[in-house]
């Protein structure tokens, strides 16, 4: 039950993005499983996602030269900043599991294997 939780919720945050954030975004849930030991779950999802929104919103510096678009800019980057930071720290109290429970999670990430020395 959890998986198929698991593989809709990646489902939705990955149709919202383009290609080249698909990209960036998986390489940041599979850093943070795989290098830094969270959990695979909603919490962590949404803290990439928003890693990758912060990523788009650079991205479009081009933008951000007129008055009341910088505004815009600086007020949405806000807040996806203040949303990585909730989400950051719900993480970090979850953090720390083993490599068995991350071989849970292994059909999102089937090419990568748990090295950390930590477990």
């Amino acid at each position: 039950m959890a998986e198929v939780f698991d593989r809709e919720v990646a489902k939705k945050f990955l149709n919202e993005l383009s290609p080249s954030e698909q990209y960036y975004f998986l390489n940041r849930v599979n850093e943070a499983i795989y290098k830094n030991g969270y959990i695979p779950d909603e919490d962590l999802f949404y803290y990439c996602y928003f890693l990758t929104l912060k990523e788009r919103l650079r991205a479009i510096t081009s933008y951000r030269t007129e008055g009341y678009l910088r505004y815009i800019y600086a007020e949405g980057l806000k807040e996806v900043e203040d949303s990585i930071k909730l989400y950051k720290e719900k993480i970090d109290r979850k953090r720390n599991i083993s490599c068995r429970e991350i071989a849970q999670f292994s059909y999102l990430f089937s090419s990568k294997q748990c090295k950390s020395k930590r477990y």
